[in-house]
């Protein structure tokens, strides 16, 4: 049911989409900085109030040897014991998320018994998905600058590097397209991931789809002029908007659908993009054994140390016999 509430929701949003061409100022201008303005305040705030969370603890995840007496040799990205080690911990977990190429799924067979597999089709699903959705994004930036940054000519001339069809084939549009089907397939299919899955887990997947779906759509099948998306594109950015005509439906639809993105992202899961960088399991040396720490907003503790209790009750403790430490 969670899915179907999730395709429902999308439905309606594409309904509300289609009255773009006919409101093309709301849809292309307002929707569109309310959108940014939320995603932006919304962002600024989590991550501001993350940064303001107090650690009181060491707690990164270690799964090798801490640096300890010399006789051992320690693993400084499994267990890092200074700021390089978690630098290239981080590098690798952002980048090419080590953790979840090591991560494991269990299944209960016929006994019962417990079998133990390895999870590399989740961690390929997922990073393709992530690298196609980063250069898709860089590529958008043509939309956006007048001259072209020379670094966007060099990621389409990778991407559409086997110049399949006119226009070009890029081949990160492949490839989130099955990433993401792969993804949405395996909370549908799998029964222990559809348990646990919730609709806003799948909301965020379909809509990020229907993003994806729509860009196609517009760039192979029903294609826009150009000209004037990067004309809007352009007047959005430098706070001159102008909404030229005869865009098309489906570039509103596809503007209406990142703008809803947009507005969700500060409050869903989604966050995990900035979040990563905050997580004191992921972003913290383990160097309790060579370094003391201390709590510095412990409230000070008014002690009663037992040489005073001592001398509190000595009388008392001479009567029983029991012997003082200090006669």
């Amino acid at each position: 049911m969670n899915v179907l509430y999730s395709l429902v929701v999308i439905g309606i949003l594409y309904l509300i989409a289609l009255l773009g061409e006919s409101s093309p100022f709301i849809f292309g201008v307002v929707i569109p900085y309310i959108a940014v303005a939320v995603f932006v305040i919304g962002l600024l705030y989590r991550v501001i109030k993350w940064a303001r969370s107090p650690v009181p603890f060491r707690i990164p995840t270690t799964a090798g040897q801490q640096k300890s007496l010399p006789m051992f040799k320690a693993n400084n990205l499994e267990s890092p014991y200074n700021i390089w080690g978690v630098l290239g911990r981080m590098f690798l977990e952002v980048l090419f998320f080590r953790s979840l190429f090591r991560n494991t799924k269990a299944e209960i067979n016929d006994g019962p018994h417990i079998s133990y597999g390895s999870s590399k089709f989740l961690w390929l699903g997922g990073l393709a998905f992530h690298w196609s959705l980063l250069i898709i994004v860089l590529r958008h930036f043509r939309f956006f600058t007048e001259p072209v940054m020379g670094f966007v000519h060099w990621l389409q001339a990778v991407d559409g590097f086997f110049e399949m069809a006119v226009p070009v084939l890029y081949m990160t549009d492949i490839v989130i397209l099955t990433a993401l089907t792969y993804l949405v397939g395996r909370r549908i299919f799998n029964p222990q991931v559809r348990f646990i899955s919730l609709m806003q887990d799948y909301f965020a997947v379909i809509l990020i789809l229907a993003i994806a779906v729509s860009g196609v759509w517009m760039r192979y099948i029903d294609k826009v002029n150009l000209i004037k998306v990067k004309e809007l594109s352009l007047g959005l950015v430098s706070f001159n908007p102008v909404v030229p005509e005869g865009i098309g439906a489906v570039f509103f639809v596809h503007l209406f659908f990142v703008s809803v993105l947009l507005l969700y992202f500060p409050f869903s899961k989604l966050l995990h993009a900035p979040g990563v960088f905050f997580s004191p399991t992921r972003n913290l040396a383990n160097n309790n054994r060579i370094k003391r720490h201390v709590n510095p907003w412990n409230p000070k503790v008014k002690v009663h140390t037992y040489q005073e209790w001592e001398d509190d009750f000595r009388d008392k403790i001479k009567t029983t016999d029991i012997p003082l430490e200090k006669e």
